[in-house]
């Protein structure tokens, strides 16, 4: 629950997160699909409980199909996690004294909940307390949400890697998920609209056909960047425009 005086509603973080949080259950999906034929389903979802990092987790299903060795394994955990040290250093300063509470908060750490807890409390009128209280509940909150998405998400995938076309819808969902997410994120209803019919064409094209996939973002892409209604870019007041005309 929000502590009085915080001006970042609990709500306001889960609906902030909700995005983030689906589109890695769909990362835990295709995780799952994915390690269970080399490590199994107790070991899949074991891992996505301990280790908790998707870009570990699939470097790793890359690493065993390779067939690489344990040292191999560890260096490659220990180069893709210290980034987080840096994250955690940059959060420092937002947070509270107590040791123990950060900690605790640090197994939360991902890039997306370190975007969310850094931004969350930008007010500068906010006390040292105040931010450290928003910062820290948003990371909390959102990080719960991140774990319980990729852990069911891997549920799913291993419980769902022997359906055929598995892995063809997932890849036809990754270019509708992001353009989603971009919706989600814009300030303008027309652009949000733009952003929905083009998540809307991509499904199409990348279910229907398959060899195109590759094209969808793009034919999204220039639905998104049409200016509304036909209507021709203007040219911001007090800027000179310069025409070249054909010799």
């Amino acid at each position: 629950m929000a502590s009085p005086g915080s001006s970042v509603p609990t709500r306001a973080i889960v609906l902030r997160a909700l995005p983030a949080a689906i589109a890695i259950g769909v990362f835990g999906a295709l995780y799952g699909a994915a390690a269970r034929p080399l490590i199994g389903p107790e070991m899949t979802i074991g891992a996505s409980l301990v280790i908790f990092s998707g870009a570990l987790q699939f470097a790793i299903v890359g690493l065993l199909t390779a067939g690489a060795a344990a040292p191999a394994l560890l260096l490659t955990a220990v180069t893709l996690n210290l980034r987080h040290i840096v994250l955690g250093a940059v959060l420092r300063p937002h947070m509270s004294d107590s040791r123990l509470r950060r900690a605790a908060l640090a197994w939360f750490l991902l890039d997306e909940t370190f975007g969310f807890a850094a931004t969350a409390a930008t007010d500068r009128g906010l006390s040292a307390t105040k931010r450290a209280d928003i910062t820290e509940r948003t990371l909390l909150v959102s990080g719960t949400m991140c774990y319980a998405a990729w852990i069911a998400g891997t549920v799913l995938g291993v419980l769902g890697a022997g359906l055929p076309g598995l892995e063809g819808i997932a890849s036809a969902v990754f270019p509708v998920l992001f353009i989603g997410l971009a919706a989600l994120t814009t300030r303008s209803r027309s652009i949000a609209a733009r952003a929905l019919a083009a998540a809307a064409v991509t499904a199409v094209i990348a279910t229907t056909f398959p060899d195109a996939r590759a094209l969808a973002p793009v034919v999204a892409g220039v639905l998104v960047a049409l200016p509304p209604g036909g209507q021709r870019p203007t040219t911001p007041t007090g800027e000179t425009r310069i025409r070249f005309d054909p010799p």
